[in-house]
């Protein structure tokens, strides 16, 4: 990779990052499409708060190219054996093992996680190649009891063909290679426009995918990267050759794109907005849930679809309660997450500052107490970059503010007396993602997972909110969008299923006894 942006413009810090992005990228083996300052996307490090790169603009026609290369490279991979697809995917895992530092490098530069959870991030890339591997051989359908002697009634499952992935910023690597694995595996090609904020994660996880692909005498169009914007964006959503477009962003975005991909009748699979709540009961164990609370709400700085939000507490526990979590997030280290010991690091961008801002002024007007946190944090050598204290508040009630997503740490505190009231007021939100209860009740916690209960497409008990597994299915209700990703059968979204009757018989009996003799 050489240099576009002027390393003699950059501050220490950035020139340090730009020298640590570029050295990973050549060890994944990444070429990166660079660009002139005024003609290509800025790659900006939350690190620094400043430009470290300038890469390639992609738009419409770009899009619509890599489709079509996309398509036509499906015509020869779906009849490749699963198995030997599942082989690609094992391969591609053994190199993401083998450059797992590397990524989470870069993951770290541009999205601003701290090692461990970058680390994190990429070790589930490794966990659903896995996983993918074994679905490569376990794809089955199912053979039914056919009502007509000598017949038999049976489902087969099929490629469904271009499978669009728009990512966001917050795991720029992960949830692509969710859907991409299990893509691959079924049988599927893919067009990836990764989020404008996070592209040489994009370039670096990319380079490794098109490596196993020609190891294995496989064209590396079978997985295409578009590095783009909003057009790139409009023109991946809008071409009918993409079968299925999994899209994961804001419950905005994924409105404006469910309508487009509807109107063409084809398939999609959306990961929108979680404004994630957990119910701390009277019988819960206070130090684990103080740990489960912690994590769930102020890890990443608070940048989590899963990201817990909300916390209802009993009303006879919540001094309580708030003591200890204003005692941990007082002792927060905040700072550059490459540093050992540094659990929040930055904002991704100034503008996730100005919001949280905006929420905290809202929680204030509508009678609620600020109780640690809120505001900005200098870090030294980082004076552009968004560093923000994760905030508490104490709100006297679920107002217009609480139940908006406010992406950024911000966790609102309310109270309840009656477990039907906690389950009440934690679905009393747009957004339906993931949900938690802390209790050591049985009753309780069966309570919270019952039909009657938590709303939300993931519900736990004495976990927090974040943190899901790649063996359970993962995605949410209401206008978190419905789509299910990674584990147990979301691989059937990548799929199409032919019923097939067959008559093995000398005769032609119809169905439902009808006689057309």
């Amino acid at each position: 990779m050489t240099a576009t942006t002027s390393a003699q413009s950059l501050s220490p810090l950035s020139t340090e990052l730009r020298a640590a992005a570029l050295a990973a990228l050549e060890r994944l083996g990444a070429t990166v499409p660079e660009a002139a300052e005024d003609a290509g996307i800025a790659v900006h490090s939350p690190l620094s708060g400043e430009r470290i790169a300038t890469v390639r603009r992609d738009g419409a026609e770009e899009t619509r190219a890599a489709v079509g290369q996309a398509a036509e490279a499906f015509t020869t991979w779906r009849s490749v054996p699963a198995p030997a697809r599942g082989h690609v995917i094992k391969r591609f895992g053994e190199l993401l093992a083998e450059h797992k530092a590397d990524l989470a490098e870069l993951v770290t530069i541009e999205a601003g996680k701290i090692t461990s959870e970058a680390l994190g991030e990429v070790q589930e890339m490794i966990d659903i190649c896995d996983y993918a591997l074994g679905l490569s051989r376990s794809i089955s359908g199912r053979t039914v009891p056919s009502e007509r002697p000598g017949h038999r009634l049976m489902e087969t499952w099929h490629p469904l063909g271009v499978v669009g992935v728009i990512s966001a910023f917050n795991f720029p690597v992960a949830v692509w290679s969710w859907n991409t694995a299990v893509a691959l595996v079924c049988g599927d090609t893919v067009v990836w426009k990764p989020s404008e904020k996070t592209l040489l994660s994009a370039i670096g996880s990319a380079a490794l995918l098109d490596r196993a692909l020609v190891e294995a005498g496989y064209p590396s169009e079978i997985s295409r990267l578009v590095l783009g914007e909003l057009e790139a964006g409009e023109a991946l959503v809008a071409d009918e050759r993409v079968a299925l477009l999994s899209a994961t962003g804001s419950e905005r975005m994924g409105a404006a794109v469910a309508p487009v991909v509807a109107g063409r009748m084809g398939r999609y699979l959306l990961e929108l907005g979680g404004n994630n709540a957990a119910v701390i009961t009277p019988s819960a164990d206070l130090d684990l849930t103080t740990r489960g609370v912690v994590f769930s709400a102020a890890g990443t700085a608070g940048q989590r679809c899963t990201t817990l939000r909300r916390l209802i507490v009993h009303s006879s526990i919540v001094d309580d309660v708030v003591a200890r979590l204003v005692r941990a997030y007082e002792g927060l280290p905040i700072g550059d997450p490459r540093t050992d010991g540094t659990l929040v690091g930055p904002l991704v961008d100034a503008g996730s500052a100005e919001r949280m801002a905006r929420s905290l002024a809202e929680a204030r007007a509508d009678g609620g107490e600020v109780l640690v946190g809120g505001g900005e944090v200098t870090v030294d050598g980082a004076p552009e970059a968004t560093y923000v204290a994760p905030a508490i508040v104490r709100m006297p009630a679920q107002t217009a503010v609480v139940r908006r997503e406010t992406f950024a740490p911000v966790l609102y505190v309310m109270t309840y007396d009656e477990l039907d009231e906690a389950i009440a007021l934690h679905n009393d939100v747009p957004q339906g993602l993931s949900s938690s209860i802390f209790t050591l009740d049985a009753r309780e916690a069966e309570r919270f997972l019952s039909e009657a209960g938590s709303d939300c497409g993931i519900a736990n008990v004495n976990i927090g909110t974040s943190g899901a597994e790649i063996g359970g299915a993962f995605g949410g209700e209401k206008s978190t969008g419905g789509g299910r990703e990674s584990g147990s059968d979301a691989w059937k979204q990548y799929m199409r299923r032919a019923t097939n009757t067959i008559n093995y018989s000398t005769e032609l009996p119809l169905a439902q006894g009808v006689n057309f003799g």
